[in-house]
């Protein structure tokens, strides 16, 4: 069965969400410690492989006015590298206010700072993968 991934890629950590097999939910799977751009492909390649995935959507950081600044262009670095290592269609897709509105659900689910630092990525990831979701489903 194939699935969707969504990653939020950030300079200390990776979150990573897969969509459910029918493509109509997104899942948290779970955040990567960055460790270098090798090594985190090699972890995003193994999971890619593991569910199956046909497709993944990457956030990319914009400011405000819709102009990228050095967040968007270290993503759009490490989505070029990836790019070489796996066949399979990345789509950048605008992530503003995606952290905002996980840490905002989080906040309202009562999760301590702490326990939301730990999976703030993972969440945003699978805000970027159910808003990919949804517009594909219109």
């Amino acid at each position: 069965m194939k699935r969707i991934m969504g990653l939020d890629v950030g300079d200390k950590t990776i979150g990573v969400a897969i969509s459910d097999p029918l493509l109509l939910t997104a899942q948290g799977l779970k955040t990567i410690k960055r460790e270098n751009d090798k090594k985190d492909i090699r972890q995003l390649e193994k999971i890619a492989r593991e569910y199956n995935i046909i497709k993944i959507i990457v956030g990319l950081p914009k400011n405000m006015n819709n102009s990228i600044g050095s967040q968007g262009e270290k993503v759009m670095n490490f989505v070029d590298k990836f790019k070489k290592k796996l066949n399979v269609e990345i789509i950048l897709q605008d992530e503003r206010l995606t952290t905002v509105a996980a840490e905002r659900m989080l906040i309202d689910g009562d999760v301590r700072r702490q326990n939301r630092k730990k999976v703030i990525d993972k969440v945003a990831a699978t805000y970027i993968l159910q808003t990919y979701l949804d517009k594909s489903k219109r």
